[in-house]
């Protein structure tokens, strides 16, 4: 924390300072993020922002000083948080610094969609996760396994947690992992494939971790993936979602990084994520013709995007589902594999994919 502190006093705090010594209009340098300015990083298989690319917040601005002031409010509160070793949420933080301006009626900030982005903006700026500025994002997703870990002093065994596994947190930067046994990580969407998965013992009989990220993965469930898969080099990571452009995507988000978060990527996203999830093609083979939907229209735009995107073109596999999806005008969800059997998904589905490991898409 050290280190963040500095960051935080040094690149924000002191450059102001000297900025107003010098008689120079004070300002922040704010990279932009944005589609247009990220780009795929075949090195290293993740999204990346480009460098190029930044927006200038000036103090003595009438377009830019609110989000300036709010900027610095947003940078002492969270120096004051490191100083005293608290933690607290992104609505905390927003009550924290909501106040009327004396002498006016302007109020620092008016809702917390003010003062989210401003946490972001410190995020890319100072290159920096906001769980290091000690802010909790949302906590999402349930693990289990054969897995022990030490989290604030406590020994954890995810294998001995009941049905509910173990939840995981906003920050998992602190946690030690103590003995992991398994062969590969199963990350599913639903929690519904979740409960089965896990009623029907498939991590003990398949060796394996399987953690569920109940819709697009919060930063938390990310980064312990990552974090499992670069510490134990030989754990393979597989995505298990809804056979639809929003279940892809977030494959895309666990293997490449996000758009809105492509300046942590290395951190978030791990590239060697195969897909065992559900596909259009899948439909046919597994005989899963009765269960589909029909895709509606957001679906069909979302897949027409993600067509657009320059790792998605890269993967004529990829672009053969999304072209499949946007011809037939169906999509099918994970728990359409119980209409074939309540335990077809643990005893068929799965097992049959796993075998067929190299023809997974990636």
């Amino acid at each position: 924390m050290v280190e963040v502190k500095k960051k935080l006093e040094q690149e924000i705090g002191e450059k102001v300072l000297k900025d107003l010594e010098k008689g120079e209009n004070p300002y922040l340098d704010i990279p932009i993020r944005s589609l247009s300015n990220v780009e795929y990083d075949e090195k290293t298989g993740t999204l990346r922002l480009k460098e190029e690319k930044s927006g200038k917040r000036f103090l003595f601005h009438t377009g830019h000083a609110k989000k300036f002031m709010q900027t610095m409010l947003v940078s002492a509160f969270c120096k004051e948080l490191i100083d005293q070793d608290l933690h607290t949420s992104l609505r905390d933080l927003y009550y924290a610094l909501k106040t009327t301006l004396p002498n006016s009626a302007e109020n620092t900030f008016n809702e917390q969609s003010e003062s989210d982005p401003i946490i972001v903006d410190l995020e890319v700026a100072l290159k920096i996760l906001r769980e290091q500025l000690h802010l909790s994002a949302d906590v999402r997703g349930r693990v289990v396994g054969n897995v022990t870990i030490r989290d604030k002093g406590d020994l954890i065994n995810w294998a001995k947690l009941g049905s509910g596994g173990w939840a995981v947190p906003s920050n998992v930067e602190d946690i030690e992992f103590r003995k992991v046994n398994a062969d590969f990580i199963l990350i599913v969407e639903k929690n519904a494939a979740f409960e089965r998965l896990n009623e029907d013992k498939f991590w003990q009989k398949h060796n394996c971790i399987i953690l569920t990220t109940q819709g697009q993965a919060a930063r938390g469930a990310r980064r312990l993936i990552q974090r499992l898969a670069t510490e134990f080099e030989k754990l393979k990571v597989y995505v298990f979602t809804d056979a639809d452009s929003f279940g892809w995507y977030i494959y895309s988000v666990i293997k490449y990084g996000s758009i809105s978060l492509a300046y942590v990527s290395e951190r978030l996203g791990t590239p060697k994520a195969k897909f065992l999830g559900l596909t259009i093609s899948d439909i046919e083979k597994f005989g899963l013709q009765n269960y589909t939907i029909k895709a509606e229209e957001v679906d069909i735009k979302r897949a027409q995007e993600m067509l657009n995107y320059e790792w998605i073109k890269k993967s004529p596999a990829w672009q053969k589902e999304l072209e499949l999806m946007i011809k037939k005008k169906i999509k099918a969800e994970l728990e359409a594999l119980s209409g074939r059997g309540l335990k077809f998904m643990t005893e068929e589905y799965l097992p049959q994919k796993l075998k067929e490991e190299k023809n997974l898409l990636d």
